[in-house]
Formats: structure tokens, C-alpha cells, sequence
């Protein structure tokens, strides 16, 4: 025993002094690790195998058997009256997930998942906000450009039997968003037992662009997530939770187990959400071919990219165009990940043939400046750490505490930092509340054509320096963190207050 744990003693010094070299005015924002029984070490030694391991060979996932035709979710329109009023209710209920038995499940205006609330660019809405759970929660607006009052993240908390409206004008171009709860401590629970729903911002561009467009028909929305379900087939979080992501072997795609996606001999417009609490996805199809994207988080890329695989870390989205065209009924087709399972087989019905137009080669007008490549750098963030280890500049998040402060309307030049442990760390995706930023470089060079294009989550790997050029147009108090759920809420995240 002794000489265990002198091993895990000698481990755990060379993690702390490796990464989380702590001043005296911030030993406080840290764990005791001196204090440190012997039977805690054990268990950050265990988390730092253990969670390593699980990211860096995830559980694997079953293949999809395609026995069930994918679930479509409802387009939300405002209620009657006028005003553009969404109402957006989050409750508590039971789902058919496995035939014949009900699981228990959370999600917006339903039992599972939510509904695509469709708004246009230059509109005044009014998202009609109503707790029906029995624990508090928020409604955050992943990557929508929203004043901080509105954002939803832990301080704008929605208790049990309350409604709260959020107002705002739409004010950016067409993109593909997402929404989910935020509360401090709750956030991986309430996302896996299913709170989660969809936002399709529309402008004027995607009316002439030429892309598909037809809901439900040739342009479909894709919310991919990993479960763990227990013996009597229930998500039961607490159970499977894992301190550095939690990772499960099946896969839901909008709450449809063993998916199919039945489509047409024409081009169809997948659009792509990673709505996992941690599992990363690598999408390709089985024959090899290409397929376009044509949109990262926050809108259009410039030009269609020719692409033979994608991935997508927790929160970040992307649209894609498959041609299935070259295609026919008896064709095996399907979307798998990085590993081989199959997420999504296609079936193609030769009947269903709308024949969509041509696709613009000019769909977006976006730029880094030289002006923006020229900002010094005026903030620095240096991710570090795993399981309830995870800091952002060695501190843990503090509600009472402001991080940062930025000027309305001014653009500034954040550097991230992936700082690797003695295991080699993990990828951390970062997400900024509130904003669409610009990836001005990584590691100094240019990104990847996929990834030239207005962002809100990006995957830093480990040892990677990402600089990205931040506006925000709105006033308020913002998050940035991992979306590592888990990660999260153990404190890696902090807070950026906009002036």
C-alpha cells in the first residue's frame, strides 16, 4: 500500500506542478490537493486513467439497424394573435424508445427532445419560456446573438411552475442553432435525459441560394446523442455518469433508436448536431464518396467544400449536402462515424424525385480581416486538466465572480490554450455564449477550409493555441466554457461581462 501510494503521490505532483502551478492569491480557486486523503488520490488517479481511456477509446457504438424511420421533429410556429410568440415548455414525461416499454425522459412542448422553432432574420419574437419540471432549470440559446438577460445561462434560472419571456430581435444571418438547458449543476442531467431542441435562424439568401429547403422532405435535422440505458431501459444518469464526459453505446438521432432516413434521388441537406454530453463524431459515408458542407455553426461557408469525412465535437453543428442522385433503391448507403458503426443507413425512393436547382458556388461573404489579424491579443485562457480537476486560467468557475470584461461592439482577440498533462490531455470544445466569433488561426496557420466560417464551439486538441477575433453586439453577462457537459459543471467555465 505504501508503495502504491507513493506511486500515485509522485503522479499526482507531476499533474499539479505540470499543469496547475497555482499563485497564492488563486490557491483558494483549487482543490486542497496537499490535504488529499490517500483514498482520494486513489480516485484521481483512477479519474485520470479512466477518463483518458474514455475518450481516447469510447465506448463503442451499437450499429444502427435501421428498423425504425427516423423521427422528424415539429416545426414550431407562433401561436395565434400575433407577436411571434414561441411557446417553449420544458416537462417531464415517458417515451417509446424500445417498443412496448416507457422510459422516463424530459423534453420541450413533448415527452423527448423539442420542436425546430423557425425565425426569420430582422423579426421581433418573444420566446415564451414555462418550467413544468420539478427542479429548476434554463433555456439557453446555443450560438443565438441575444442580449445576456436573455441567454439563459445560470443566472437567468426558470423555477419550477414559472414562465419567463425572452424578447429580442433576430439579428443575424440564416444558421442552424440549437437550445438547451444551463442551470448551474444540472446541465449534463437535464441535456441527457432530454432537453434539447433546435433553431432555424432564415434569411433572405436562403430563399435563392438554391439549396434544399423542403422540411422533413430534402432538408432534414439530425440530432445525434450517445445513451446508456440500464436494465429496465431507463436513462438513469447518476448511474453512468462519468466525471470527464459520459459516454453510452447507443445512439439516438432525434430520439429514434436504429434509425432509417428514407430520401429521394436528389440532393438532400443533412444538417448535423452533436447534442452528446461528450462523445465526439467523425461522419463519413460507407462508399467513400464526397459529400458539400456548406455550413458551420453560425451560418455559410463562402463556397461549398468537397468532404469525405467531418467531425463534430459537444454543441457544434454543421450542414452538409449528400447527392443521392447517383443513387437507387438497391444502393447500400449509409452514414458512419470514425470507427465504423453505422449511424444512419439511407433508403432511396426512385419515386420521390424533386430535382433541386443548382447550388449557388457564392453563398457567403465571409472574411478574416487584416485589421482582425493584426489585434494584439487581449485575452488568454489556458484550458487544463480532467474530471473534477478542470480549470480555465487554474481557476474553477465562481458565479460571484467576473472573468473578463469586453466593450459592446468592439472586436477583441481571445488565444486559447489546450495545455497537455503527463497522460497527454483530451480535446476540450469551448463555447462562448452570446457571440458567432472568427477563427483568426491555430497554432498560427490558417483553419481548415470546414472550419472557415462563423463559429461558437471549436474542438481545441490538446497543445493546440487557437486566437479567435470575439464581437459581441449585446450587453449582459456571458459563458465561455468546455462543452464537455461534465466538464462544465465541475468548473470549466467562466465568465465574460460585456460593457
Amino acid at each position: 500500500m505504501k508503495s502504491s501510494t507513493k506511486v500515485i503521490g509522485i503522479l499526482l505532483s507531476a499533474a499539479l506542478l505540470g499543469g496547475c502551478s497555482v499563485g497564492k492569491s488563486e490557491s483558494h480557486d483549487m482543490m486542497d490537493h496537499q490535504n488529499m486523503s490517500e483514498d482520494e488520490m486513489h480516485n484521481m488517479a483512477g479519474e485520470m486513467e479512466n477518463g483518458h481511456m474514455s475518450h481516447t477509446n469510447p465506448l463503442a457504438l451499437n450499429n444502427s439497424t435501421g428498423e425504425n424511420e427516423l423521427a422528424i421533429p415539429p416545426l414550431l410556429k407562433p401561436q395565434d394573435g400575433g407577436g411571434n410568440i414561441y411557446p417553449i415548455t420544458a416537462q417531464s414525461g415517458q417515451t417509446e424508445i424500445f417498443d412496448g416499454i416507457q422510459t422516463k425522459t424530459l423534453g420541450y412542448n413533448g415527452s423527448f427532445l423539442g420542436p425546430v422553432l423557425q425565425v426569420n432574420e430582422g423579426e421581433e419574437v418573444t420566446f415564451r419560456t414555462k418550467n413544468e419540471l420539478d427542479e429548476t432549470t434554463t433555456f439557453h440559446w446555443h450560438g443565438l446573438d441575444i442580449p445576456g438577460a436573455g441567454d439563459g445561462g445560470p443566472h437567468n434560472h426558470v423555477k419550477p411552475g414559472e414562465t419567463k419571456d425572452v424578447k429580442f430581435t433576430v439579428d443575424q444571418g440564416a444558421a442552424t442553432l440549437w437550445f438547451h438547458p444551463h442551470p448551474e449543476g444540472a446541465t449534463a442531467s437535464q441535456v441527457y435525459e432530454g432537453l434539447a431542441g433546435l433553431i432555424y435562424v432564415e434569411d433572405q439568401q436562403t430563399k435563392t441560394n438554391g439549396l434544399p429547403n423542403d422540411y422533413g422532405v430534402n432538408d432534414f435535422p439530425l440530432v445525434f446523442q450517445d445513451k446508456q440505458f440500464d436494465d429496465n431501459k431507463q436513462l438513469n444518469y447518476q448511474l453512468v455518469r462519468n466525471e470527464d464526459g459520459t459516454i453510452g453505446d447507443t445512439l439516438l438521432i432525434n430520439g429514434t433508436i436504429n434509425p432509417r432516413l428514407t430520401v429521394g434521388k436528389e440532393k438532400v441537406r443533412l444538417r448535423l448536431v452533436n447534442g452528446s454530453n461528450a462523445r465526439n463524431y467523425t461522419y463519413r459515408l460507407n462508399t467513400g464518396d464526397t459529400f458539400q458542407q456548406i455550413a458551420t455553426d453560425g451560418g455559410f461557408v463562402n463556397k461549398p467544400n468537397d468532404l469525405q469525412e467531418i467531425t463534430l465535437t459537444p454543441g457544434e453543428r454543421a450542414e452538409i449536402i449528400v447527392d443521392f442522385s447517383k443513387y437507387d433503391a438497391a444502393s447500400d448507403i449509409a452514414l458512419l462515424n470514425e470507427s465504423g458503426a453505422i449511424l444512419l443507413p439511407f433508403t432511396i425512393n426512385e419515386q420521390k424525385t424533386n430535382g433541386s436547382d443548382e447550388i449557388a458556388v457564392n453563398l457567403n461573404n465571409y472574411h478574416v480581416t487584416d485589421e482582425e489579424r493584426n489585434l494584439p491579443v487581449t485575452k488568454k485562457l489556458e484550458l487544463f486538466g480532467m474530471g473534477r480537476m478542470v480549470t480555465i486560467n487554474n481557476k474553477q468557475f465562481d458565479m460571484n465572480r467576473i472573468d473578463f470584461t469586453q466593450k459592446q461592439g468592439d472586436t477583441e482577440i481571445w488565444e486559447i490554450y489546450n495545455k497537455p498533462d503527463m497522460m497527454g490531455g483530451m480535446t476540450h470544445p469551448f463555447h462562448i455564449h452570446g457571440t458567432q466569433f472568427k477563427i483568426v488561426s491555430i497554432d498560427g496557420k490558417e483553419p481548415p477550409a470546414s472550419e472557415q466560417g462563423w463559429k461558437d464551439t471549436i474542438a481545441i486538441d490538446a497543445g493546440e493555441t487557437f486566437k479567435l477575433a470575439v464581437k459581441f453586439n449585446n450587453k449582459g453577462i456571458y459563458m465561455f466554457h468546455c462543452h464537455i457537459l461534465e466538464h462544465e459543471e465541475n468548473g470549466m467555465m467562466g465568465q465574460v461581462e460585456v460593457l
